[in-house]
């Protein structure tokens, strides 16, 4: 078994939408793995099951395998391809490009994330 795979001990598992999602309480934050299979795409795997017309949560992390693309409700885009540092705002749509799973490794603060990171609420321009 790959060792970036194998499930994480005392981690709560959840799946949504194909997605594996284990997540663990570290003082007031999270740190998350998500695994992410070849194929997916947010707004057609995630949007059923969440309602929102794009994902409202922000992502930071390391992107440890894989290669991801996305859009911004404006338009602008985003590629991240592993190894590689991941800063995600809100309101997005993001999918997995090629054959292998995109695992990215997250840190949160639930709904603190934003403030906590001193993110912006939505995509901006430099």
């Amino acid at each position: 078994m790959d060792p970036l795979l194998e499930p994480i001990e005392g981690a709560d598992r959840r799946e949504v939408g194909g997605v594996t999602v284990e997540i663990v309480r570290v003082g007031n934050g999270r740190v998350k793995r998500a695994i992410y299979p070849p194929g997916f795409r947010w707004s057609t795997h995630m949007r059923p099951a969440v309602g929102s017309e794009r994902c409202q949560h922000a992502h930071v992390g390391f992107l440890a395998r894989g290669h991801i693309q996305g859009e911004y409700d404006d338009g602008c885009t985003f590629e991240f391809v592993a190894p590689q540092v991941v800063a995600i705002e809100p309101g997005h749509d993001a999918w997995v490009v090629g054959d292998e799973e995109a695992v990215l490794i997250q840190f949160d603060f639930a709904s603190d994330t934003l403030a906590t990171l001193g993110l912006p609420s939505q995509h901006q321009h430099d």
